[in-house]
């Protein structure tokens, strides 16, 4: 069976562990934080935070529907205490005629 010895020696060489020093990244200082990071850590937390209280300060103000029918049915009633309040509805103003001179 001499196709299994390549296969052998490689899962052999892959499988040892680095022996110049390198421990992959995880050296003494590896999972270690700076005073540093934890002060970014907590701007950006506050910065979160503020954004979610201002989204929902945002997000109290939006109507809860868009749809245009009830908004024509508001504006329906709207004008019917208009008329039953005896105001006269007021004239439109009107535009001046565009004249088609060259």
């Amino acid at each position: 069976m001499p196709v299994t010895a390549p296969v052998a020696t490689t899962a052999l060489v892959l499988a040892q562990q680095p022996g110049n020093g390198d421990n992959g990244g995880q050296g003494e200082d590896f999972g270690k934080s700076s005073p540093l990071g934890f002060l970014i850590l907590l701007l950006f937390l506050i910065a979160v935070a503020l954004l979610v209280r201002s989204m929902t300060k945002h997000l109290k103000r939006v109507p809860a529907t868009f749809d245009p029918e009830e908004k024509a049915e508001a504006d329906a009633a709207e004008a019917d205490e208009k008329d039953a309040a005896g105001k006269p509805d007021p004239e439109p103003v009107k535009q001046p005629e565009k004249s088609e001179s060259s």
